[in-house]
């Protein structure tokens, strides 16, 4: 009999939680984002899963968060009460592991973890068992659903239909899958997908179940676009901070994710592309395998982290887009757009002469209509961080210069402002607009406290995609799962 996933949507038990967030249920939704997640520093901690009936296991795939095993079991059991080891892992790196070949017949399928990768806890975004029903009642799965087809879409939606799947009882409806997760069910052959990101490509799977919980494998995947919104074209950039944990999977893979699916012209980062000291080690381990096949199209600038190894990494990395220009501030134009990447670090320490010498002739000497600004370290802050003072130099020159829009990272959440003056306070006519992009894959950040001028605030994962449309700017904030988290202008500059 075919191999099927015995395990979605199964009942759990648990050891335990870390807390109320990261339930078993968590590690079996077919959710990439979610996880189970067991009390920190305590060995041994387990999770299991009730299959709903005799089966034969053939396989186990898990999917780690950070806080991984090193050591670990699969173990099975017919009544969840005995259990027997089908499998002993030790030396585990984490990330995504197989474990084929169990041939093992139970009901219960555990994970029990002996000895932390980590100081904290084990966590699993996914722990799938795989193999086929034995036993009285139903246990034949429907056929996969064929013919998987996109039947329309608009700026913010995809439609989708396919071939109904078959079964010896009956198809009670299906599990639809965006980009590898659950986003939805249809009880029919059809499913509209809202609430996303304009301009950008999904890619889609199906998968049937009957009444008995019997589920499908997955049909062929579709790839499908949204259309563009607010009109024809546009420059597409991919603006993003924080990025690259110490950890893959993670995050930033999915970020990397959104961005390969907006296929923008320039990726604008704002700080601290590579943690923890932004070595040439660590950018080659980690950004470079997520973000890195965006790395000919990257603007980038540096963070603190960066400068933790004095920029060393972080040019010998980007090489000449590190310092264009032959410092690491420099400025480039796009369409009506004059653009300017400085770096914070510095400023922060007293250090500023050159730098903001070298800002003022920018600015005075730019002929284009709009005029943009990236770095590290916001001006005005709602996070953690709250307003700098120090970056005050910087954010005067742009306010003089009549600028349209700045973004900044180093707290990890998104933040959009109104225009706001050299004095922080709302100044629609005179002011400069920013946001707070520092969501592109570190851990966020929750403590947010809106200050003047805030119109939305929020600590998620993803990026922003930035369009420019000859004197006019908007964007848009993608969640990892593809949705929409947030929607600003158009605006016109000045």
């Amino acid at each position: 009999m075919a191999e099927t996933l015995l395990s979605h949507n199964k009942p759990t038990t648990t050891s335990s939680v870390e807390n109320a967030s990261f339930a078993g249920g968590l590690a079996v939704d077919g959710d990439a984002t979610t996880r189970w997640a067991s009390a920190e520093g305590v060995d041994p901690q387990w999770i299991a899963v009730d299959l709903g009936g005799p089966a034969t296991v053939s396989r186990v795939r898990l999917v780690w968060e950070a806080a991984h095993a090193a050591d670990y079991q699969i173990q099975t059991s017919a009544d969840g009460q005995s259990w027997q080891e089908a499998k002993a892992v030790t030396a585990s790196d984490g990330g995504t592991d197989e474990i084929s070949g169990l041939a093992a017949s139970a009901r219960y399928v555990r994970v029990l973890g002996t000895k932390r990768a980590t100081v904290y806890g084990y966590s699993l975004f996914e722990l799938e068992v795989y193999g086929s029903r034995t036993g009285g009642g139903d246990i034949e799965p429907p056929s996969t659903p064929a013919g998987l087809r996109t039947t329309s879409s608009t700026s913010d939606s995809i439609s989708l239909a396919w071939d109904p799947a078959r079964d010896n009882v009956g198809v009670t409806g299906y599990e639809i899958l965006r980009n590898g997760n659950v986003i939805g069910t249809a009880a029919g052959a059809t499913f509209t997908d809202t609430g996303l990101a304009s301009a950008t490509a999904f890619t889609y799977t199906v998968r049937a179940r009957d009444a008995a919980g019997n589920l499908s494998a997955q049909s062929a995947e579709v790839r499908a676009s949204t259309q563009a919104g607010g009109g024809p074209g546009g420059i597409v950039l991919v603006v993003a901070g924080d990025i690259a944990k110490r950890e893959l999977p993670s995050e930033h893979s999915k970020t990397a994710k959104l961005v390969e699916g907006i296929n923008p012209q320039y990726v604008l980062t704002v700080g601290d592309n590579q943690y923890d000291n932004g070595t040439i080690e660590e950018f080659r381990t980690y950004f470079d395998k997520t973000w890195g096949k965006f790395k000919s199209i990257i603007k980038p600038t540096p963070g603190n982290h960066e400068w933790y190894d004095k920029l060393n990494g972080y040019k010998a990395y980007f090489g000449p887009a590190a310092t264009p220009q032959g410092k690491p501030y420099y400025s480039f134009d796009v369409g009506d757009f004059h653009f300017v990447a400085l770096d914070s670090d510095p400023i922060t320490d007293g250090i500023k002469d050159e730098q903001l010498a070298w800002l003022k002739q920018d600015l005075a000497a730019n002929k284009k209509a709009c005029v943009g600004g990236y770095w590290h370290h916001p001006r005005f802050n709602s996070g953690e961080y709250g307003d700098n003072k120090s970056i005050a130099p910087f954010w005067d020159e742009f306010v003089k210069a009549r600028a349209d829009v700045v973004f900044g990272g180093h707290d990890h959440h998104y933040e959009r402002l109104k225009p706001l003056n050299s004095q922080g306070k709302v100044d629609e006519a005179n002011g400069v607009r920013s946001a707070i992009v520092g969501i592109g894959g570190d851990s966020l950040y929750n403590q947010i406290k809106p200050r003047e001028g805030v119109e939305k605030s929020f600590s998620k994962h993803g990026v922003m995609k930035l369009v420019l449309s000859g004197k006019t700017y908007s964007w848009e904030i993608i969640g990892t799962d593809g949705k929409l988290l947030d929607k600003a202008g158009p605006y016109t500059c000045r």
